[in-house]
């Protein structure tokens, strides 16, 4: 690899979903700095320009990614916008508790649209312009993509489908100098169970066990996840991929 440079990512595009706030908000801000002009995605209009006044390299588009042909847009978007395209980060996501016994058809559907549909569609979109570019994809993971989470299997099994895409593309797109690679962060502090809907009560319950249990002593913070994000997608550094980078604080050790 060679020696890094202040700004890896100046003169190239980078699209970050789910930016309006955590993972992908840190994420959008991490590459603008890294010199990148930055589309973020999301549904709340109002989180995304909260995003794009971090930094003025970030452009913001306020768009549905499991709508009907947004993938299409999201791209064009960019693509129309900068001329080119050098990374997706497929970060936009959802959970959801749900043990077996409460298993609910259109809660599967959902996890699975998001999570791994969406994704799959918009790198699809995506892959002309990365051919074009020797760009990258990031999959947003998580460690229960490999690792059992009782009460939210499904949500589970979405992530370890997203990593198994990971290392499949990594494999099909090697030759063509496309790089796909993924981060698995742990228990982060986002408002993703907020999302998720869970109460309050909850979340605070859920977030002390799952501190109990990291080595580390805390929950992480979407810049640890961000910084990741910046450097496995690093264009110096083109002979990593099909990596699947776990960023959870030991937690899959324990």
């Amino acid at each position: 690899m060679s020696s890094p440079t202040a700004q890896p990512f100046a003169d190239r595009v980078a699209i970050v979903t789910g930016a309006g706030s955590g993972i992908g908000r840190a994420t959008a801000i991490a590459l603008a700095k890294s010199g990148a002009r930055v589309l973020g995605v999301g549904r709340r209009k109002g989180a995304l320009e909260a995003t794009a006044r971090e930094h003025p390299h970030i452009a913001v588009l306020p768009l549905d990614i499991c709508a009907d042909h947004a993938a299409d847009t999201v791209v064009s978007t960019a693509v129309e916008r900068w001329g080119r395209l050098d990374l997706l980060v497929n970060n936009a996501g959802t959970t959801a508790v749900m043990p077996l016994a409460e298993t609910d058809r259109s809660v599967i559907s959902y996890l699975f649209e998001l999570n791994v549909t969406a994704p799959s569609l918009l790198a699809h979109a995506a892959l002309p312009h990365l051919r074009e570019s020797s760009g990258s994809i990031v999959n947003v993971s998580s460690t229960y993509g490999h690792r059992p989470l009782a009460g939210a299997a499904h949500y589970a099994a979405t992530k370890s489908a997203l990593e198994q895409l990971t290392r499949s593309w990594a494999l099909e797109l090697a030759s063509e100098g496309v790089r796909v690679n993924a981060v698995a962060p742990g228990p982060t502090e986002t408002d993703v169970l907020a999302a998720a809907g869970l109460p309050e009560d909850a979340i605070r319950e859920l977030r002390a066990s799952e501190r109990a249990r990291i080595p580390t002593g805390r929950l992480g913070d979407p810049r640890d996840i961000a910084d990741w994000i910046v450097r496995i997608a690093d264009p110096q550094g083109p002979h990593v991929t099909g990596q699947v980078l776990t960023i959870d604080g030991g937690l899959e050790l324990a």
